[in-house]
C-alpha cells in the first residue's frame, strides 16, 4: 500500500478514535441534561447512601410522639376508638401545654359508636322508644371530639387521593405568593378524602395526611404545599408548625421574586415563610427530610388516658398523636430507618424542619456538573491516545475519587446533594472506548447473554453461562438431587368456586410463602403447574445434604400453609363468608436424574429429566392416598440426619417394576428425640411386622393404640391401613403376596 494512503488511513483511524469518544461525552452531557428516570433512582441511592453513612443526631427538639400503639388497643379495644375517648386524649394533651395537637389518623367517617348511631339503630317498636330518646338526647361522640379539637391547638388532617372528589378542603390560613406563581410547580391530586365536616370545622389547623415517595416508594421528601383540584392547600406538617406558633399566614417565594433570579425562565418555589421559620424548598415546594436513625420516643396513649405521665414531656411541644400499631401505622420505606410507620415519619420531617438541617442541591449544581463533564472529558480525549488504556485507568480512578469524596465533603460539611453519578459515567464511557477490542467484544458477547437468559435460568446459571457461552448447548450431566412436588388438593372444586380474578389472588398466596421457604432452603425451582411446584436440590449448584434441606422445606411450606389459612379464616370471618381450609400434598424422592438445558434449539431451560423425578410427583399423588402430607421415599430418608419419620407400606407405583419403601415426614430431630414419637416408631414397625407375616389381629392391635398415641398427621394413616388390614383378615390374599401395594394409580 503507498504510504500516502497509509497515513490517509491512519488520519481516518485517529478523528474515528476521536469521534466516537467525543459522541459519548455528548451522550453524557444529554443524559446529565434530560435526567432519566434510571440516572435519577441512581443519585437517590447514593444521596441514601450518605444519609445511611451520616444521619442527623438527634438532640431534644419540641416534638413528641403520642402512640396508639399495641399496649393501648389491647386495653382499650381494638381500632377506631369511639370518639370520646380520643376526645379524652386530645384533652390530656392540650391541658398539658402542648404547643399543638397533631392527628395523624384520617377521620373521614362517622363514629359508628356514637349515641345518635346507635340510637338510629334501634328497631321503630314502641318498646325501644323510650331507650332511643335517651340514647338520642345525649352529645354525639363526633361532636364531642370536635369541642375537644376547637379547645386545643389542633391540626387535621384529609387524605390526597385523584380518585375521590369531595368537597375541595378548606384551608384555614392566608396565602401571600411572591415571585412567579407556584401552582404549576406543586405537586398536583385531582381530588381529596375529607375529615368529618364538623371535626374539621373545629380544627385551628387542617392539612394533608398523606406521604408522598419517590417513583421508588421511598419516602425522601415532604411537601409543605400541594395543589388538589387547581388549589393550594398545606401539608400536615406545614399546618403543625403555622399552628404551634398561631401563625395566620403563608408566605411562598418562588423565583423571580425579589433577590431570586430564573434567568428568563419559571424555576419554581425557593421557599416557604411559616410563622418565624423559612423553609428552604426545591423547586417543587419539598424539603429534604433529614433522617436521623434513632426512633423518636413515644409515650402510650394508655399511659395519657390514665393519667400515668409527666405533662412536662407535652408542655410546649408539637405533639403527634397517631399509631405504630400493625394494620393503622401505614409503613412506608425511608433511607435510613428502613420501613417506618408514617407516624415516626411524620416526627422526622417535623424535627428537620425545626432544627434548621435542610438537605438542598444547590442552584449551581448542574451547571457545574456539566462544565466539569466538558472539561474532564475533553482532557480525557485528548490524553487516552498518549498515555494508553493502563494511565486512563489510574486517571478515572482518581477522578472518580475526587468525585464522591468531593461529593461526601459537600454533603458533610454543608447539607449539599450533589451526585458524583455523572463523572463516574463520563470516565467510564471514555474509557470503555479505548479499551481492546478483544475486551469490548467479551463485554458484549456476556450482556447479549444475560439479556437473552436472566429471565428464565438461576442467576448462578446466567453467570457461569456469561463466563463460558459454550455451555449453550442441547444436553447435561447426570447428577444426585432430591425432588420435591406439591399439590392443593381438591384445585379443580376449588377453582369452580371461585372468579378468575379471586382463584388468581389465592394461588399467588399459595405460592408465594411456599416458593420463599423453598429458596431459603437453597432450592431451585423447576415450574409451576398450575397449584403444583416442582423444585429440586443440587442442581445447577451443589448443596450439600439436600436430601435434610428438602425435607425441612416440606415441613415449613406446611407451616406455611397454617398460616396462610388462618389468615384466610379470618379474612372470610370478618367479610361474614366461610373459608375452606386448603390442603396440600407432598412428595419428596432422591435420586439420580438427568440435569442440564433440555429443550430444542429454539428454546430450552435447565431442568432435569429421570425416573427419579417421576416417583417424586407419584408420591405426591398418593399423599392423598395414605391419608398424609407427606410422602418422602426411602432413598431420601436414608440420606436424612435424624428427622422424624415413619415407615407406612412398601409399594409399586404405576411406572415403576420395583417396589419402594414410604415413609411420611413427622417433624425435626426434636421431634426424633421425644419418647412418645420413638414409642410410635416402635409401634409403627412392629405393626408393619405383624401385617406382612398375615397377622391381621395382632396388626389391628397395633393400629388401634397408633390411633390413641400415634402422631396427629398421620392419624387419617392409621384409619385408612386399618381398613386395609380389615380387609385382607375378611378375604386375604393369595400365597404369593408379598406386602407390596400394587393397586395405586397415579
Amino acid at each position: 500500500m503507498p504510504k500516502s494512503k497509509r497515513h490517509s488511513l491512519s488520519n481516518f483511524r485517529n478523528w474515528v478514535a476521536y469521534l466516537i469518544p467525543l459522541g459519548l461525552l455528548g451522550l453524557a452531557i444529554a443524559l446529565q441534561a434530560v435526567a432519566p428516570p434510571v440516572l435519577t433512582q441512581l443519585q437517590l441511592m447514593v444521596f441514601d447512601e450518605y444519609q445511611s453513612l451520616k444521619p442527623r443526631v438527634k438532640t431534644p427538639l419540641p416534638v413528641q410522639v403520642v402512640d396508639i400503639d399495641e399496649e393501648s388497643l389491647a386495653q382499650l379495644g381494638q381500632w377506631p376508638w369511639p370518639r370520646n375517648e380520643l376526645a379524652r386524649l386530645v384533652d390530656v394533651v392540650s391541658e398539658s401545654g402542648a404547643a399543638a395537637v397533631v392527628i395523624d389518623v384520617l377521620l373521614s367517617e362517622p363514629d359508628r359508636l356514637s349515641p345518635d348511631v346507635l340510637g338510629r339503630m334501634l328497631p321503630d317498636w314502641p318498646e325501644y322508644q323510650a331507650a332511643r330518646e335517651v340514647i338520642l338526647d345525649r352529645v354525639s361522640h363526633d361532636e364531642l371530639l370536635a369541642q375537644s379539637l376547637s379547645r386545643a391547638n389542633s391540626v387535621l388532617g384529609f387524605a390526597l387521593d385523584d380518585d375521590h372528589h369531595d368537597e375541595i378542603p378548606r384551608m384555614k390560613a392566608g396565602l401571600v405568593k411572591a415571585g412567579d406563581p407556584p401552582d404549576a410547580f406543586l405537586p398536583y391530586f385531582g381530588g381529596s378524602i375529607s375529615a368529618l365536616p364538623v371535626l374539621a370545622e373545629a380544627a385551628n389547623g387542617y392539612g394533608a395526611i398523606s406521604l408522598v415517595p419517590d417513583a421508588d416508594g421511598v419516602v425522601r421528601r415532604a411537601s409543605m404545599l400541594v395543589s388538589v383540584a387547581g388549589h393550594i392547600l398545606p401539608t400536615l406538617d406545614a399546618e403543625a408548625l403555622r399552628v404551634a406558633q398561631s401563625a395566620s399566614t403563608y408566605i411562598v417565594k418562588s423565583t423571580n421574586a425579589s433577590g431570586e433570579q430564573s434567568f428568563g425562565s419559571t424555576g419554581g418555589v425557593v421557599g416557604v415563610k411559616i410563622g418565624a421559620l423559612s423553609v428552604p424548598t426545591d423547586s417543587q415546594g419539598r424539603i429534604w427530610v433529614r433522617y436521623a436513625d434513632q426512633i423518636s420516643q413515644s409515650i402510650s396513649a394508655r399511659r395519657l388516658l390514665s393519667g400515668d405521665f409527666d405533662p412536662a414531656a407535652l408542655a410546649g411541644k408539637i405533639v403527634l398523636l397517631g399509631s405504630s400499631a400493625a394494620g393503622l401505622s401505614r409503613p412506608q420505606p425511608t433511607p435510613v430507618l428502613g420501613v417506618a410507620p408514617a407516624l415516626e415519619i411524620r416526627a422526622q420531617i417535623l424535627e428537620t424542619l425545626i432544627s434548621g438541617e435542610f438537605l438542598y442541591q444547590p442552584d449551581w449544581a448542574k451547571g457545574a456538573e456539566i462544565l466539569s463533564l466538558v472539561l474532564l472529558g475533553l482532557l480525557l480525549i485528548w490524553l487516552l491516545p498518549r498515555l494508553g488504556a493502563l494511565w486512563c485507568a489510574l486517571i478515572g480512578l482518581t477522578a472518580i475519587g475526587t468525585a464522591i469524596g468531593g461529593s461526601w465533603i459537600l454533603f458533610a460539611q454543608y447539607n449539599a446533594l450533589i451526585s458524583p453519578i455523572y463523572f463516574a459515567v463520563v470516565i467510564m464511557l471514555i474509557y470503555l472506548t479505548q479499551s481492546l477490542q478483544v475486551y469490548l467484544a467479551s463485554e458484549k458477547e456476556k450482556q447479549e447473554v444475560r439479556g437473552a437468559f436472566g429471565r428464565y435460568l438461576s442467576p448462578v446459571l446466567v453467570e457461569q453461562l456469561a463466563n463460558d457461552p459454550t455451555m449453550l448447548r442441547l444436553g447435561g450431566e447426570m447428577r444426585q438431587v432430591t425432588v420435591l412436588f406439591c399439590d392443593i388438593r381438591g384445585f379443580t372444586r376449588i377453582s369452580e368456586q371461585l372468579a378468575p380474578e379471586e382463584l388468581t389472588q389465592l394461588l399467588n398466596r399459595f405460592l408465594t410463602p411456599l416458593t420463599e421457604v423453598i429458596l431459603n432452603e437453597q432450592g431451585t425451582i423447576d415450574k409451576y403447574m398450575g397449584d403444583c411446584i416442582m423444585a429440586f436440590w443440587n442442581a445447577p449448584v451443589n448443596v450439600p445434604h439436600h436430601e435434610d434441606h428438602a425435607c425441612r422445606a416440606a415441613l415449613q411450606m406446611l407451616e406455611a400453609l397454617e398460616h396462610l389459612n388462618r389468615s384466610l379464616q379470618h379474612e372470610a370471618k370478618g367479610s361474614g363468608r366461610t373459608a375452606q381450609a386448603l390442603k396440600m400434598g407432598i412428595g419428596v424422592n432422591s435420586g439420580s436424574v438427568l440435569a442440564g438445558n433440555l429443550g430444542s434449539e429454539q428454546r430450552f431451560d435447565y431442568s432435569i429429566l429421570g425416573d427419579s423425578v417421576n416417583l417424586a410427583s407419584r408420591l405426591e399423588g398418593q399423599s392423598k392416598t395414605y391419608g398424609v402430607e407427606i410422602l418422602i421415599s426411602e432413598g431420601t430418608f436414608s440420606k436424612t440426619s435424624g428427622l422424624a419419620a415413619l415407615e407406612l407400606d412398601l409399594v409399586q407405583v404405576v411406572g415403576k417394576t420395583e417396589p419402594v419403601r414410604i415413609f411420611t415426614l413427622v417433624g425435626d430431630e426434636s421431634v426424633a428425640r421425644t419418647e412418645s414419637f420413638k414409642k410410635a416408631q416402635a409401634l409403627q414397625s412392629a405393626m408393619l411386622d405383624a401385617y406382612r407375616a398375615r397377622n391381621w389381629d395382632q396388626a389391628l392391635q397395633f393400629i388401634d393404640q397408633l390411633r390413641e398415641s400415634g402422631p396427629e398427621s398421620a392419624q387419617g394413616y392409621f384409619s385408612i391401613f386399618g381398613e386395609r388390614i380389615r380387609e385382607f383378615r375378611a378375604n386375604p390374599p393369595a400365597r404369593d403376596w408379598d406386602g407390596v401395594e400394587r393397586r395405586l394409580t397415579k
